[in-house]
């Protein structure tokens, strides 16, 4: 995904920040607990396309926020 793309996406529902999921590839809203999927480098921002986080999901931090992709997370290659 591009890096710009990241400095500008929210979420649709609250309007409040994404993490990225790189290896899962999705975009989290933690408050909504909803996990919205990337395909072919395309966020696909509709709710009902987002999955439901699950309870330990919720509580784990294990994401990178959406505005600082580490590496070559995005727009760097392959995703």
């Amino acid at each position: 995904m591009d890096k710009k793309l990241f400095e500008i996406i929210a979420c649709p529902l609250c309007k409040g920040d994404l993490k990225y999921r790189k290896d899962e590839a999705e975009l989290v809203c933690r408050p909504c607990g909803l996990a919205y999927p990337i395909r072919d480098d395309i966020p696909v921002m509709l709710d009902n396309e987002a999955r439901t986080l699950t309870v330990d999901e919720r509580l784990d931090g294990g994401e990178t926020p959406a505005s600082s992709p580490e590496g070559d997370a995005a727009g760097e290659g392959s995703a």
